[in-house]
């Protein structure tokens, strides 16, 4: 009994001590959180205002900075917010590989966010930068999944709006009439000019194209609203369409409306406006005229050629700046928290001896929380480890491209523009090989979004250098495909994408998808420079053909020299 007595205060003082402890690390990583919160939404705003002010370059950078101090577990809806402000500023500025390249990345953060607004305005990006791509067969499958969302009224009817507009550029202007027509009588779209005009103005051209004689009357309806709100890059678009009505009727008119058309392009900055309207007014003018407009339409798309590629850079440069940035800071994190671990291990140790010497009866107790405390120790050690073994790799396979860019600035003049513009292309290539390390290390997702992560994978080789196409890319049934099955694909992809940057100097890869009977087959081919045909299995290849085992596919390929490199995979269902 009186040993009882004396254990119960001092299990008492120990609960009490180590709940209080554990309050005040709560309390103060609350704080740490509400603080970087508030920093983030301070970005947040900076970036939404250099926006509205057409300070493309300051809102990518806050946007990015933003999303990268967001925590991936619990801040999804900010970061799913800055990449779309990042894909939007990449729209603008004509980047439209870029932009699909940060859409996507929003993907795999759609499901744990519970505003299915956040994820209609990502489908809508990646159906806007399709439609400029010409990947109309994309453009409609992301604007119909936005179209399937829980969202309101008005947003649904933009995005019917937005389908019949890739309808139009498929040149089914029947199918457009069909789903412009009844948008025009929405009551929700006739309160709000400017959608109401674009409506009328689109529903007009679609008549036109097809022969119906009253499609004049929706474009002039279309440009008088136009006109009443001062909308400038409205008024160029319906200028542009009354341009093509009239150009086989009334040539004189055409031509009148076409310098409108560039007038107005110009007032609102719409260079792609300005480029159509120069391009038809070289075809309708003649002599010197014809020329002054040719000469106008090559300065302009050189110019812009050369802003774009030069924002294209910036933005890939932010991007890898960020990244270093938050790598470095996760790495004095680390050492922080290791330090703090010692220290905490140091008090732990320093109050087991004093209850061991208060009573000793509670020797056992302590010396298990001794030999637990090691456990973990070792656990972090195994974790560290592993960190190494990947900062070795990151290590061997980029300090050679790091100390080239390096010395590259010490000794070349980067006030030149071509010095200046070959320094960021080695960094984009820096940043590139870094991410696809992260890649290739990283855990495979195969829930609802694997067919996205696999399309992101596939578009990150995508660059100026290399066209890497897609075809028949929904051929393939992915929600009913066994997890290991989803992961050997990837992974196979991943090799034979890997092995393509590192040997093929190809400047075009076409992957095919196909379902056949009781498989699927997945076809690849390049246009490289190949290898002998007495080539055998080595390394990665090696590993491509040990993959196809485990799911019982097969996996062969064809190949000589400067002939490119061909293989096919096939798998069950």
């Amino acid at each position: 009994m009186i040993l009882k007595k004396v254990h119960f205060p001092i299990y008492i003082l120990l609960a009490i001590f180590l709940s209080l402890y554990s309050c005040e690390e709560k309390q103060k990583n609350q704080l740490d959180k509400k603080n970087n919160l508030i920093e983030i939404d301070r970005l947040i705003d900076l970036g939404d205002k250099s926006l509205e002010n057409v300070k493309y370059d300051s809102a990518f950078y806050y946007h990015n900075k933003a999303k990268s101090l967001c925590d991936v577990k619990t801040d999804s809806t900010r970061i799913i917010y800055s990449l779309a402000r990042m894909s939007e500023i990449q729209q603008n500025q004509g980047d439209y590989s870029g932009s699909e390249t940060t859409a996507i990345e929003a993907l795999p953060f759609l499901n744990k966010t519970m505003d299915p607004s956040y994820e209609s305005s990502i489908y809508n990006l990646l159906g806007i930068v399709y439609l400029k791509l010409f990947d109309y067969d994309n453009a409609l499958y992301y604007y119909k999944k936005g179209l399937n969302l829980n969202i309101d009224e008005i947003r649904k009817l933009k995005i019917k709006h937005n389908i019949a507009v890739v309808y139009m550029a498929k040149q089914d202007y029947n199918r457009a009439i069909q789903i412009l027509l009844p948008l025009t009588s929405k009551k929700e779209v006739i309160n709000d000019p400017a959608p109401f005009s674009k409506a009328l103005d689109n529903l007009g051209y679609s008549y036109f194209k097809v022969g119906n004689s009253k499609g004049i009357d929706y474009l002039n309806q279309a440009l008088k609203i136009k006109k009443q709100i001062k909308d400038n890059w409205g008024m160029a678009a319906s200028y542009l369409h009354l341009t093509k009505y009239y150009k086989q009727t009334n040539p004189r008119l055409s031509n009148n409306y076409a310098r409108l058309a560039y007038e107005k392009a110009t007032k609102a900055n719409n260079v792609d406006d300005r480029l159509e309207s120069l391009a038809l007014l070289i075809h309708t003018q003649t002599g010197n005229q014809s020329k002054v407009y040719s000469e106008k339409y090559i300065q302009i798309n050189d110019s812009i050629s050369k802003v774009r590629q030069k924002e294209k850079n910036q933005f890939a440069k932010m991007k890898y700046d960020s990244k270093q940035d938050k790598e470095e800071n996760l790495i004095l994190k680390t050492q922080k928290s290791e330090t703090a671990l010692e220290l905490e291990q140091q008090k732990n140790g320093n109050l087991i001896l004093i209850f061991i010497t208060i009573i000793g009866t509670l020797s056992t107790l302590f010396i298990y929380s001794f030999f637990k405390a090691i456990n973990k120790k070792e656990k972090i050690q195994t974790a560290y480890d592993t960190e190494t073994r990947i900062s070795k790799k990151l290590h061997d396979e980029l300090a050679n491209d790091v100390y080239q860019a390096m010395s590259f600035a010490e000794t070349q003049d980067l006030s030149s523009e071509q010095n200046k513009e070959k320094l960021l292309n080695n960094l984009d290539t820096i940043y590139s090989r870094t991410r696809n390390i992260s890649l290739e290390n990283s855990e495979i997702d195969t829930g609802e979004y694997f067919k996205e992560n696999l399309l992101m994978l596939i578009s990150g080789f995508n660059n100026n250098k290399t066209n890497v196409i897609i075809k028949n890319y929904e051929a393939i049934n992915w929600s009913n495909t066994k997890k290991l099955t989803k992961i050997t694909v990837y992974r196979i992809i991943q090799e034979l994408l890997v092995n393509m940057k590192k040997h093929s100097q190809c400047s075009i890869v076409v992957l095919g998808f196909e379902n056949i009977e009781k498989t699927y087959e997945i076809n690849y081919s390049d246009n490289g420079i190949g290898s002998p045909k007495t080539l055998k299995f080595k390394n990665g290849l090696q590993n491509v053909g040990n993959r196809i085992k485990t799911i019982n596919g097969t996996f062969t390929f064809d190949t000589e020299l400067n002939k490119g490199f061909k293989a096919k995979i096939i798998f069950p269902h």
